[in-house]
């Protein structure tokens, strides 16, 4: 039997591309400034997570001795962090154990607001090779895979060294790849780092990229695990934040507040400190994230299109589901986000109460906007809304509270998917 939180997973795939277009471009507008790094840190995985990092997608990785472990053991499973700072040029190490098995993929990200995109890429079942890719405002500029020793059983150590007039991808010390400005689409904006794996040939992708993934992934043959020993970062700009000075997404149009732009060339001069890991075993406060493989990585790196979930498809799904009936009442307004959804989230309390997931939904405007799942309906320029009984399977209520609880926007708009799904779902059983 199809779980239902496959179901909460089809759900969230329907959103991907509202999320997507809904995110703070500075190519297309103001946008707040990104708080950078600043600094050089190292971050020592096999003695814990750290705060500098938030969950991106999926459930937020275990540590062990051995460093952060990245699993892939079931439909759709994603653990990718996020880190909370920015570097505007710069280095970073990574020293890592890359997940094997067909349709796995491990990914080291650099990404920006507007699009700007350094790949580290590795395909499970693909022996002794790296994928080096690289974006400009979405725009791909050219892929090159390189040699190299087993690494799914071994540990290497993955560099890419980023400034103004090159962008270098480093194996072990040795440069295996080299770009100019004069390549074209180069990257140029302030980029966060992004570290995870996810099922790109889980049969809910585009037969591209389930091709691209080296095919579709056995989930029996697993779990699937990349181990992260540690990372490196360091920002060869400082300051505490950087900002987009217009809407160009040039590198000229970035400034610092409080520091400078580039003040340095190479990781020479910039001292290394340590930071803070939680220790083994430490809670990480996260909740899990909601996910598709789709929007696993946030990355441009596969050109396949998206696949929208069918009517026909969701139905079969919600048709084989356990559902639990449960009473729902009308949930208080929630405003539109003041900040992008590709802004850094703010820290909430784990000791905050997660909103109730409820199937009400309110409409507004001229004609007349009605609650599903609910009992109420407005008419004219008002809203409607209304409370009643909604069929939500127990594990969404659950995703959705915790999504909720960091997002409320975002645990809005799946509620009312659900309530919409839920009534036409009774709608056709009647």
């Amino acid at each position: 039997m199809i779980s239902s939180l496959s179901i909460f997973s089809a759900a969230a795939a329907l959103l991907t591309p509202v999320l997507a277009q809904s995110s703070c471009n500075p190519t297309k507008g103001s946008c707040s400034p990104d708080p950078s790094l600043g600094k050089a840190v190292f971050y020592d995985f096999t003695k814990g997570s750290s705060n500098d990092w938030s969950l991106s997608t999926g459930s937020f990785p275990t540590f062990n001795e051995s460093g952060g472990i990245f699993t892939i053991a079931k439909h759709l499973d994603s653990p990718t962090l996020s880190s909370k700072w920015y570097m505007m040029f710069g280095h970073y190490d990574i020293v890592v154990q890359i997940a094997p098995g067909q349709g796995v993929v491990s990914s080291s990200v650099l990404m920006s607001d507007d699009h700007d995109e350094v790949d580290l890429e590795w395909v499970g079942n693909q022996q002794n090779s790296l994928q080096c890719n690289y974006f400009g405002k979405g725009s791909e500029g050219s892929e090159q895979t390189v040699t190299v020793s087993s690494p799914q059983t071994e540990y290497h150590t993955y560099s890419i060294d980023w400034t103004a007039n090159a962008l270098q991808w480093i194996v072990d010390g040795k440069v295996l790849r080299t770009i100019t400005p004069s390549n074209g689409n180069y990257p140029q904006t302030p980029a966060q780092l992004k570290i995870g794996t996810w099922p790109g040939g889980d049969p809910s992708e585009a037969s591209g990229t389930i091709n691209w993934a080296g095919g579709p992934i056995n989930y029996t043959q697993g779990p699937y695990t990349m181990i992260v020993k540690n990372v490196t970062a360091y920002d060869y700009s400082t300051g505490s934040s950087y900002a987009y000075s217009d809407t160009s997404g040039s590198m000229s149009s970035i400034t610092s507040n409080g520091g400078k732009i580039g003040q340095y060339s190479n990781i020479q001069g910039l001292a290394v400190t340590t930071a803070s890991m939680n220790g083994l075993g430490a809670s990480s406060g996260s909740s899990p994230v909601a996910s598709s493989s789709t929007a696993a990585l946030v990355s441009s790196s596969v050109s396949a299109p998206f696949q929208v979930p069918t009517l026909s498809s969701l139905t079969t799904i919600a048709q084989s589901a356990t559902w639990t009936t449960v009473t729902t009442s009308t949930p208080a307004p929630v405003a539109s986000p003041t900040s992008s959804p590709s802004s850094p989230a703010p820290t909430s309390s784990p000791e905050a109460p997660a909103p109730s997931p409820s199937a009400t939904s309110t409409g507004s405007g001229s004609g007349s906007g009605s609650g599903s799942g609910g009992g109420g309906s407005g008419s004219g320029s008002g809203s409607g809304s209304g409370s009643g009984t909604s069929q939500i399977p127990p594990a969404v209520q659950s995703e959705i509270a915790a999504i909720s609880k960091e997002n409320p926007w975002l645990g809005s708009i799946l509620q009312n998917i659900w309530g919409w799904l839920s009534g036409w779902m009774k709608s056709k059983k009647q």
